[in-house]
């Protein structure tokens, strides 16, 4: 039996074990993507918020936010609008954000 073999095996377990954890806790960080009625009812909660309540019809919502959820927006800025916030988290997707809104504008309130 070779002694350097059975050293070798605790000593990769033990390297796998902080690998798996940081695996995980990025996992935990990053924000799943929320749902179509998610981020349909936060843009209603926002609107609502803003005494705007009456400008912002369920249909358009969701039309928006199918838009929104199909989009480049990331998880982040998409989980701030699903919680009826006006944030972005980027200036891209703050852009982005406003191209979607602009560009189905006449489909969605249609």
């Amino acid at each position: 039996m070779n002694i350097d073999r059975n050293l070798r095996l605790p000593a990769r377990l033990l390297l796998a074990v902080p690998v798996a954890a940081l695996a995980f806790s990025l996992a935990a960080c990053s924000a799943s993507r929320p749902t179509v009625d998610q981020v349909s009812d936060g843009l209603i909660k926002f609107f609502e918020s803003q005494d705007q309540g009456d400008v912002l019809t369920d249909d358009a919502a969701d039309c928006f936010a199918k838009h929104f959820v199909d989009s480049d927006l990331s998880n982040e800025t998409l989980n701030y609008i699903a919680q009826g916030k006006d944030q972005a988290s980027s200036t891209e997707d703050a852009t982005l954000t406003q191209k979607i809104l602009q560009d189905n504008y006449e489909e969605c309130t249609a």
